[in-house]
């Protein structure tokens, strides 16, 4: 009978999104080659620091980026200033339709 081998780690790539098995996502925000750590931002801001064995340890799997973009930045959906639900209508004007023929 094979025993069944671990997957390899994923190697951390600065910007891109992983989630853990919890489902916890983070972003890597600096990789230091001479510490052998990682630096991570979670979707509400909190900054950790991992070394290259607590990394390998977490079994992460890669995730898009969060739609939305609130998360560290500590305010409400209501208080973004803009409805992400509609277009923008005032984009799609011609803006000749203003000028008399």
């Amino acid at each position: 009978m094979e025993k069944m081998q671990e997957p390899e780690p994923l190697q951390p790539v600065i910007g891109d999104w992983y989630a853990d098995p919890q489902g916890v996502t983070f972003e890597v925000v600096a990789l230091d080659e001479e510490d052998s750590t990682i630096e991570v931002q979670y979707f509400d801001g909190t900054l950790e620091e991992l070394d290259t064995d607590g990394w390998a340890e977490l079994r992460l799997k890669p995730v898009d980026p969060p739609e939305d973009w609130s998360g560290s930045m500590d305010i409400e959906r209501e208080d973004y200033g803009v409805d992400l639900e509609e277009e923008p209508t005032e984009l799609w004007a011609n803006p000749l339709d203003r000028f008399d023929r």
